[in-house]
Formats: structure tokens, sequence, C-alpha cells
């Protein structure tokens, strides 16, 4: 795209929704320049061992196929700028749980992995919070952004937050003191068109009164039908934006 404007003048608006805010990332960087090569490609292919189809494989070694590297002359008079990032969101929600005179600490707006760990990780966290007043003293808000996975498996209905917010609840054991919310920020988690979820101290214990495992929702991919039943479920409807996942974990006083 860069090289069919130019010589004209190009400004690229970006709204990240990868971790890093790698410009050649975000929407596959049509605008920008790519160091990447069609070489490293194949090589790629070949350490995998997958065979590309013949058009695939013509392609990559069209030399005229290459994408735009630094330095080209297409890209002198483009300019890109990101102007919504989750850690933009990130400081947007610190700013208002400040104003509910809460202590804010961001972990990271580009936090990976399979979803199920990363909520028992966060989990660890809030508990030393909670317990042990470290690394930091309760009350206060965790916040944390980023594109966590799921391996499917199972029959549920999925979604990366809600599993997120399972696995935590799970290794949290109703702990008194402790409220989480996580949610895509397009409002669609996986590919329901729901954002995430609400968890609360109860959740657990309200689950097992219905009749629903906890464990068995969480082996069964089925974040969505766990809180969906117990009405928890975080519907936005379509944000029309995305700047990946947000997570806030709420850590009340000891005696809360």
């Amino acid at each position: 795209m860069a090289a069919v404007v130019y010589p004209a003048k190009l400004l690229t608006l970006m709204i990240s929704d990868v971790p890093g805010d790698g410009p050649r990332d975000i929407a596959s960087g049509p605008t920008v320049a790519d160091p990447s090569t069609s070489a490293d490609a194949l090589t790629i292919l070949r350490r995998y061992g997958i065979a590309p189809s013949g058009a695939v494989l013509a392609a990559l070694n069209d030399r005229e196929a290459e994408t735009i590297k630094p330095g080209d002359p297409c890209l002198a008079r483009a300019e890109a700028k990101i102007i919504a990032a989750p850690q933009m969101a990130l400081e947007a929600a610190a700013k208002i749980a400040r104003a509910q005179h809460l202590a804010v600490h961001i972990l990271g707006d580009a936090i990976e992995g399979e979803a199920r760990d990363v909520g028992k990780v966060m989990a660890g966290i809030a508990l030393q919070v909670a317990t042990r007043r470290q690394p930091f003293a309760p009350p206060c808000v965790l916040l944390s952004g980023g594109e966590t996975t799921v391996t499917v498996r199972g029959r549920g209905r999925g979604g990366r937050n809600v599993e997120f917010l399972l696995a935590l609840g799970i290794s949290l054991h109703g702990h008194p003191g402790i409220w989480a919310l996580a949610g895509d920020t397009d409002g669609v988690d996986g590919l329901e068109e729901i954002a995430g979820a609400v968890l609360a101290p109860d959740t657990l214990a309200r689950a097992e009164r219905a009749g629903i495992r906890p464990h068995d929702a969480l082996d069964d991919k089925d974040g969505h039908g766990f809180f969906g039943a117990l009405g928890d479920a975080a519907v936005t409807g379509p944000t029309l934006t995305n700047v990946n996942d947000f997570r806030a974990i709420l850590i009340g006083e000891d005696d809360v």
C-alpha cells in the first residue's frame, strides 16, 4: 500500500491489538517497513515440515512479491502513529480507579500464555497481596492486558478471558476479599458476543449450589457457559475498537 501511494504523503493511524504494539504486526503492517523476508518464511515452512501450495511457493520465490524493507524510498513520505493501544486502556482504567481512592498497579500490557496458566499465576500474585501485603498493600487494583491463548478441547463455548477468570477463581478458592473482571476490549471474547465476565468471592459457592462444577467447566473450555449460567457475563456489545484483553483484580482490606 505504501508503494502504491508513493510519492504522495501517507499518514497511518493505528489501533494496536497486538502485544508489543509493533507497527508491522498491526493489521500486518501494509504501510510500514517489513525487515522479514520471503526466505525467512520458507525457512519456517521447512523447519515444521509444511508443504505449501504451488501458488504460495511461487509467491515466496517471486522477488517482485517481497515486502518493502526499511530505508526504501517509497517510505520517505510515510508516517505511522499509534492512536490507541493496550497501555492506554490500562492507564485510563487506572485513572478511574484512583478517582475512587484505590492504589493501582499495572502489571503489564503484553502478558501472553495459556489463559488458564495466566489465571493461576495472577491468583498467586493476588493472594500474596491479600495475605502477605507483598509486593503491594491492599486495598488495590491489579491491572493487566495482553492476549492469552486457549488450547481447544472439550465441547464448551470457549472464550480466553472467561477461561482466565475461571482458572483465577478456582485458584483463589473463594478468598473473601478478591474480585476480578476480564474481557476483550472489542466486546467479543472468542466467538461469543460477550466481552467477558465478573468474578466475586462467592462465585464458586454459587456455582456449586447450582450444580455447576467449576473444574469440569474449565476442562470442557466452557467459561462462557459457566459465567452465563450464574448471570455474571459482561455484555457490552461491539465497542468498535480493539486494544486486546483487559483484566482487573480488586483486592480489598484484610477484614473485607
